[in-house]
Formats: structure tokens, sequence, C-alpha cells
């Protein structure tokens, strides 16, 4: 496979330096990509950087994933209007092999191929640079006209956001002195990242050119936005994270079978492996049943599926089928968590359900939990076929309710028409 060519196809390449697809022609190439461990997890928004390194790997070269250890010290300025907090040793380290056993899944950094991933942080180099011994070494080889010129540094001097701090206007010469060093020590000949990171990138492949007289390369990917032009990888939680603690499955399936039409045949391409024919066969078979969301539906099972497991991505979609016509074997089948998640912000009524306690439906409905303004209002409801409890159809308002009919021994679900739920708490 061509590394150019699958990343052209599939909308991934923004920024190429002359020169970059004859080297990956030439020989088995190293590159790498720079890794933000503020947070112990991955979110999506890294996901595209991370599948430029799997699609790599697959195609013959050698992926490094660089944790900025060092870098996270200090804070990249690119895309940012402000600072942002700064990290201990410790909680960097905890975040590096957090983030290395999330990329496991999708590289291969075990193997005795001779392309196996390797992860790296910056922090092991840099902590040994003294202060006069970078400027003397490094500074002198760069102007201050070269980094001004750079779009994340003039954006900051033209009075967007706060300013910048010396310690973020160095940040270019700290990645750049990254891609010298795995240039020397690695062989690292390309750096893979978001548009953004242009300007940092080309930083490094001059350094390399001007301290130890060689040729380097970049390649960025777009930006990824939605269609509307908001944010990536945002709900109105924070960041789809890859962590299930932090995004559960079921929430991360629910953000890729929720994405536009428009989004989704982007997203098909970028963020699963499926071949070029497949991709245009779905995207052609979307398009002429709209309403079915196949595009969706298998966007988020690729997705699901790589970032979590089989097991998980068959869980969210029967967590999700509770919305729409489970039923009770649905119900029964969900666990804790995942009913929370679904029924996040229903009414909910937290009552005492001691074992051998039987309440009559009517009772509960009405004097425990105030879900029915009456007894005679719910009866009129029933004779209607108009209301369930844990997905079954209630034919008798004074049919008992015992502890045995607690969904995970916690939960009642009554169901009022087609889009009225209210949880019922044991507690």
């Amino acid at each position: 496979m061509d590394f150019i060519e699958e990343l052209t196809w599939r909308g991934m390449i923004h920024d190429m330096m002359p020169g970059t697809a004859e080297q990956l022609k030439k020989e088995m190439t190293t590159a790498y990509v720079g890794i933000d461990p503020t947070a112990d997890s991955l979110h999506i928004g890294h996901l595209v950087s991370v599948m430029m390194l799997k699609h790599f790997q697959r195609c013959g070269h050698k992926p490094i994933a660089l944790i900025g250890g060092a870098t996270g010290m200090i804070g990249d300025p690119s895309g940012k209007s402000l600072e942002r907090n700064l990290l201990d040793e410790p909680t960097l380290r905890h975040n590096q092999a957090a983030i290395k056993a999330q990329l496991s899944k999708l590289i291969d950094f075990d193997s005795t191929a001779p392309n196996a991933a390797e992860m790296v942080n910056n922090y092991d180099w840099m902590k040994e640079q003294t202060f006069l011994g970078f400027i003397r070494d490094i500074g002198k080889l760069i102007t201050v006209n070269y980094m001004m010129a750079k779009d994340s540094v003039k954006k900051r001097f033209s009075g967007e956001g706060e300013g910048m701090s010396f310690t973020e206007f160095t940040y270019q010469l700290v990645q750049g002195f990254d891609f010298l060093t795995l240039y020397e020590t690695k062989g690292c000949k390309l750096q893979l990242g978001g548009s953004d990171q242009w300007g940092n990138i080309t930083t490094g492949t001059e350094l390399i050119r001007r301290k130890a007289g060689g040729e380097a390369f970049a390649l960025t990917c777009p930006l990824i936005k939605k269609a509307d032009g908001t944010k990536f990888g945002k709900t109105e939680s924070g960041n789809v994270w890859l962590d299930p603690n932090y995004t559960s499955p079921y929430k991360f399936y629910q953000f890729w079978v929720n994405v536009s039409d428009e989004d989704a045949e982007r997203y098909i391409k970028i963020f699963t492996m499926l071949d070029k024919a497949t991709v245009e066969a779905l995207i052609a078979e979307h398009r002429e049943a709209p309403h079915l969301r196949k595009l969706q539906k298998t966007l988020a099972e690729e997705v699901t599926v790589m970032i979590h497991s089989r097991e998980d991505y068959e869980r969210a979609v029967a967590a999700s089928s509770i919305l729409f016509g489970g039923g009770a074997e649905a119900l029964k089948a969900a666990d804790e968590r995942t009913i929370l998640e679904v029924f996040e912000g229903v009414p909910q009524f937290k009552i005492d359900f001691t074992q051998g306690n039987d309440i009559p439906l009517s009772t509960l409905c009405t004097e425990k939990a105030a879900i029915f303004a009456s007894k005679g209002e719910l009866r009129r409801l029933i004779q209607g076929g108009g209301i369930s409890l844990n997905g079954t159809k209630v034919a008798e308002p004074e049919q008992a309710v015992t502890a045995a009919d607690l969904i995970s021994d916690k939960f009642l679900l009554v169901q009022k028409g087609k889009k009225n739920y209210f949880l019922i708490i044991a507690k």
C-alpha cells in the first residue's frame, strides 16, 4: 500500500513538504506524531493523527508516538488563545502509561517486525538540557524573525487572547529539538500532525537542515470540524474520551451514530480502516436511502469495536434499542450504568423497596412516585394500551410490583405513551 495514496483518497492530507512521497517510496521510513499528555486518556480529537500512524505502519513504515512530557510542562500555543495548566512529572508518567495502553489497541508496539512502533517521551532528553546549553546549541540556529513569521505566533501577537509568554514563544524550538533528536537517534525523517502544527514541524525540518545537514519532511492532516463549523469531538458534556471510565462505550457509540450525513461521509474515510471500494459502496447505498442511516451505523460499529470491543459495541446497540422498541429483553440485559445513561434526564423517583414488599402498580405510580395525577388517569391509560412497565404492556392497574421486577436489582422503568419515561430507583 502507498501511504500518500491511501491518505489522499481518505481526505487526510492538508500540507506536505516536497519530496515526502519520494522519501516514502525510497525506503522504510520512520515518522512520529506528538501527543499531548495533559490527561490520562486520549479523546477522539487525537484519533486523526493516531489513524495516520496506523496507516503508516500498515504501509510498511515505522511509527513513533512521542509523549510531550517536556512540552506538556510548557504549553503549545498552536490554535489556542490562553496558556494551559502545567503538569508535574508523576502525573505525566501516569498519563504516558495510560495513553500507551490505549495506543496499543491501534498500533503494534510488541512485535519483532522492523517497523514495530515505539513510544518516547521528550522529557527524557529535555531534562538533561541546561538553559545556556539549549540557547547556545539550538537557539542560535533559528532567528526570531523566522519564529515570528509562524501563524501560531502571529495570531497571539495580534491581540488574540492575553498575549504570549516567553515560555510559549520557545515552544516551536523545543518541538523542533524533538524532531532533531529523533532524527539523530532513531533516523526519524518525517513528522505527522494536524495542520495547526505545520509551523512547529517545519521549524524542526529547518533545525535538522542547519544542525545536522540532513533532510527531513512534514505532512499534516486537516483539522476536523463538523459540517456546521463547530468543533469536532465535543459534546455538551465535554470531550468524547477513549477511556470508558470518562466516556462509556454507549455514549461513545451514540456520538458516532448521531453524526450528520455530510459528516458521516467524511468520518467513514478518516476514522475506519474500511477500504476505498467498501466506503464508496456504503456512501452510494446511504444516499439511496439516507433514512436508514446505514453510514452512521457502520461508522459507529467500526470505531466502537476498534476503540473498545465487539462486546461493548453489541451492548451499546442493545442499550440504544431500549429507546427504540427493544422491549423487556433489552432492558433486562442492561447494566446499572447503561440504564442511568440511557435515561439520563428523565424524571426519577427514589423509593424504599424491601424484599417481600409487594406494591400495587396504581399505588406505586401515584402515591410512592408522582408519575400520574390520579389512579383514574392511570386506569384510563392502561385501558388504552398506553402504559408499559419494564418494556411490557400493563393490563391490570392493581398488578403487584415486587423486588423481583427490579432491573439490575435497582430500577423500574415506567413508560407513558411512546416517549415519556419515568425511572423508579429502589433505595
